[in-house]
């Protein structure tokens, strides 16, 4: 491939680049956890990885115009390591052809440093100044397979910054917003030049500056970390980049016709607000509390007998996973006309939007960014068990076995077809990582999996038939009557897909039934595991049938989950669930 061919007017990117953006950002999806685990500066608050999947969502969706991807990368960018990739991206996303590679890339490379009041060298901005200067020397277009030498120098780049700060010389790793570029980067251009070389093996590559050292120990840090969208008037006395800058520290700002994007650190969150008021009209708002991240992200990962993988369509979060050591496999939810990860979907906005009439649906993870994430677990871990949803509800099974038979001879990797979706899949997931941490070897985590997934059961009460009807799974004539009736279905994944066990009127019904169900399945058990989990009614769900469950299993461990957005997704908004498995 020597030459792109890409509209200069308003039309959407060609295939190719989209191609290419979508791999580097499934890239880096696939390596965020890694990402999370090293990120130590500029604070050590395990965020990296998540910041810049949300950030670079944007490039692998479909938009009318560059002009309004430029816009969602500015509404999007999380983090610090977010807002500086997203204003290199903001000059990257109008590449053209591969002549225009390097002048695009140093346009990049201006705005990111531009963007930071205070940059450093030995982060990310480094890959950037690499490069730009490396595609200078290097003639992609006569000669495409000189990018493995930029590469080698973007490679040499990330290993360097475990020198050049002192945060990271300490903790012994390199920068993870320098390696999420590398990461993306290397993606990207295997894509757009058809590189038959395969991907950089970053385990092995970067495999001293991975881990940080458990001598080492951050710097606290109080206050907040914000991202603030600001529409700016005509009537402000002085440049509203300077006034911003005073606001906080890691301050970086992104200018996008009449909006502001800002990113930055300050101890008063309310008084942030206030100063950033006074600039411009605040249109978005963001904050996470800084000393929390940093506490959690101190718990390092406990040893385990064997890794658990497992997918993020059971009913597990982000913070469950970091605290159980459990490597999740993304799915996508599909909310209007923008796609976003499970793991970092927002709940609250899910349910508002599916209430106020917007399409929702799911879809998988592409089955490259599935094989990156395979790859990436088989290669940080000795050994893997991946507790895989059900071959009766999506095609990662089979994703995983076609993987497995190219890219594993060593049979690092052990996949179980767990049969379940949902709930239950979360909760086998969950018992089993408990189980792997304090278990002697991998064998016992093993067969422990195999005899809680034949026990492990759920119920889903769904509160609305319409939104079964709005993903085909019903007829809308059915919901329609079925809702006027106040029908609510009580489903129970199978192996080939959900059943529906039962069918009830109201909410004492819903948690009667449930008791019923419970009492049957358990009534040898002595300390089963029982998890509740609901949509957006956490209220009703927490004070009100969690009591229930308790008074009725008082030897049981109860415990509150969200439910699955893919699950929740399709049962739609009031829906909640109870999956059950007595103690193996």
């Amino acid at each position: 491939m020597t030459e792109l061919s890409i509209a200069t007017d308003d039309s959407s990117v060609k295939s190719e680049i989209f191609e290419a953006f979508s791999a580097g950002v499934d890239r880096v999806v696939a390596w965020a956890d890694l990402l999370d685990s090293i990120n130590v500066f500029p604070v050590a608050d395990g965020d990296t990885g998540r910041n810049l999947v949300i950030s670079l969502q944007p490039l692998k969706q479909s938009m009318e115009s560059r002009e309004e991807l430029i816009e969602a990368l500015l509404m999007s960018a999380r983090g610090n390591s977010g807002n500086i990739a997203a204003q290199f991206f903001s000059a990257f996303v109008l590449i053209e052809s591969l002549q225009d590679l390097k002048e695009i890339a140093e346009q990049g490379r201006n705005l990111a440093w531009k963007a930071v009041t205070d940059p450093k060298s030995g982060t990310m901005l480094s890959v950037f100044d690499a490069l730009a200067e490396a595609l200078g020397r290097h003639d992609l277009v006569a000669n495409p397979e000189r990018m493995e030498q930029v590469l080698d120098v973007l490679e040499g780049v990330v290993v360097d910054t475990s020198r050049q700060l002192k945060e990271l010389a300490t903790a012994g790793v390199v920068d993870a917003g320098a390696l999420g570029m590398f990461i993306f980067f290397d993606g990207f251009f295997n894509i757009l030049l058809d590189r038959k070389v395969g991907f950089r093996a970053i385990a092995h590559v970067f495999e001293n500056l991975l881990h940080v050292d458990p001598a080492w120990g951050a710097e606290g840090d109080e206050g907040y970390c914000i991202d603030a969208v600001l529409k700016m008037g005509s009537t402000i006395a002085e440049d509203p980049f300077s006034a911003i800058s005073r606001v906080g520290h890691e301050v970086v700002t992104m200018g996008h016709g009449d909006f502001v994007k800002v990113h930055l650190h300050a101890v008063d969150e309310a008084g942030a607000r206030r100063q950033l008021e006074g600039v411009g009209n605040l249109v978005n708002w963001k904050s996470d509390d800084l000393k929390a991240q940093m506490a959690e992200y101190r718990l390092l990962p406990k040893n385990q007998a064997l890794h658990i993988m497992s997918d993020a369509a059971g009913s597990i979060t982000r913070t469950d996973a970091k605290r159980l050591g459990i490597t999740l496999l993304e799915s996508y939810i599909n909310l209007g006309s923008r796609s976003y990860p499970e793991t970092h979907m927002d709940l609250e906005k899910l349910y508002g939007e599916m209430r106020n009439g917007t399409p929702a649906s799911t879809a998988q993870a592409s089955v490259f960014e599935r094989h990156q994430r395979y790859q990436q677990a088989a290669s940080l871990h000795s050994r893997v068990l991946y507790l895989c949803v059900g071959a009766g509800y999506t095609g990662n099974y089979q994703a995983v076995m076609e993987w497995k038979t190219a890219n594993d001879p060593e049979d690092r990797l052990v996949v179980v077809d767990t049969q379940a979706a949902s709930g239950k899949l979360g909760l086998l997931a969950i018992a089993t990582a408990r189980f792997s941490l304090t278990a002697r070897d991998p064998e016992s985590v093993i067969q422990y999996a195999v005899e809680a997934q034949a026990l492990v059961e759920e119920l889903i009460f769904i509160e609305k038939l319409h939104y079964l009807a709005g993903g085909g799974r019903i007829s809308k004539t059915g919901a329609f009557f079925g809702d006027m009736l106040h029908v609510k279905p009580v489903v129970s994944p199978a192996a080939d897909g959900a059943k529906k066990v039962g069918v009830v009127r109201n909410k004492e019904q819903q948690i009667n039934f449930a008791l019923s169900k419970l009492k049957e399945a358990l009534k040898d058990a002595q300390s089963p595991l029982i998890m509740l989990q609901y949509t957006d009614n956490r209220s009703l769900v927490e004070n009100e049938f969690k009591g229930a469950v308790e008074k009725a299993f008082p030897g049981a461990e109860v415990f509150l989950q969200p439910l699955s957005l893919t699950t929740g997704t399709h049962c739609g908004p009031g829906a909640w669930a109870i999956a059950y498995l007595p103690r193996v």
